[in-house]
C-alpha cells in the first residue's frame, strides 16, 4: 500500500467517524483501527488530532478557486449565472454532506474549524460577487453587489444544510431570480 493510500484511508476513516461520533468523542486509536493502519502512522501524518480534522476540511471541503466562475457566467443573465454557479460548486452533493455535518458541529467548539467555515463563506461571497460583476451589463454598486452575493450564498448554504438534515429545500432558482431583480436585471 502506498503512502498516499494509507493517508487517504486515515482521512476516510476520520471523516466517517467524526461525522458519526463527533471529533472529541473519536479517539485516534479508533481511526487507526478503522483505517487498518498502526496508530503511530496516524500521528506520523497528523501530529495532532486537530491536524487531521483541518486536513479533512482543507483538502475535501476547500474554498473554491476564483476560476470556478469560468464557463458558468452568462452575460446579461445574472439569475441563470447564479444557478449555474450553484451547480458548479456542488455544495449539496453527497461528498460534501459528511464534511458539512462535521464542520457545522465542530465550529462551535473548535476555533480552527470556525475559521475554516468563515474562510469558506468569504470565498463563496467573493466568487458570487465576481459572477455577478461578469453577468451584468452595468457597473454594480459595491454595497449592493456584496449584499446580493451574501444573500445568495446564504441560500446556497441553507440549501446544502437542509439537504443534510432532510428539511425542506430552499428554492435556489427563485433566490437567484430575486437577487437578479434586486440588481435591476430581468429574471429568467
Amino acid at each position: 500500500m502506498s503512502t498516499a493510500d494509507r493517508r487517504a484511508r486515515i482521512l476516510d476513516a476520520a471523516e466517517e467517524l467524526f461525522a458519526e461520533e463527533g471529533f472529541d468523542a473519536t479517539p485516534t486509536a479508533r481511526i487507526a483501527r478503522a483505517a487498518d493502519v498502526p496508530k503511530g502512522l496516524v500521528f506520523y501524518y497528523f501530529p495532532r488530532k486537530i491536524d487531521l480534522l483541518l486536513a479533512l476540511l482543507g483538502e475535501r471541503l476547500p474554498a473554491p478557486a476564483a476560476d470556478a466562475v469560468q464557463g458558468v457566467v452568462r452575460r446579461g443573465d445574472p439569475a441563470g449565472s447564479l444557478v449555474a454557479l450553484h451547480r458548479r460548486l456542488g455544495m449539496d452533493t453527497h461528498d460534501s454532506l459528511v464534511l458539512r455535518t462535521i464542520i457545522f458541529r465542530e465550529s462551535g467548539t473548535h476555533p480552527e474549524v470556525r475559521d475554516h467555515l468563515r474562510r469558506l463563506r468569504r470565498s463563496l461571497v467573493e466568487l458570487t460577487e465576481s459572477a455577478l460583476d461578469q453577468a451584468v451589463d452595468w457597473a454594480l454598486a459595491k454595497t449592493l453587489r456584496r449584499q446580493a452575493a451574501e444573500t445568495f450564498v446564504s441560500v446556497m448554504l441553507d440549501h446544502a444544510n437542509a439537504r443534510r438534515s432532510g428539511g425542506a429545500l430552499p428554492d435556489v432558482t427563485g433566490a437567484a431570480a430575486v437577487v437578479a431583480l434586486a440588481l435591476g436585471a430581468p429574471s429568467t
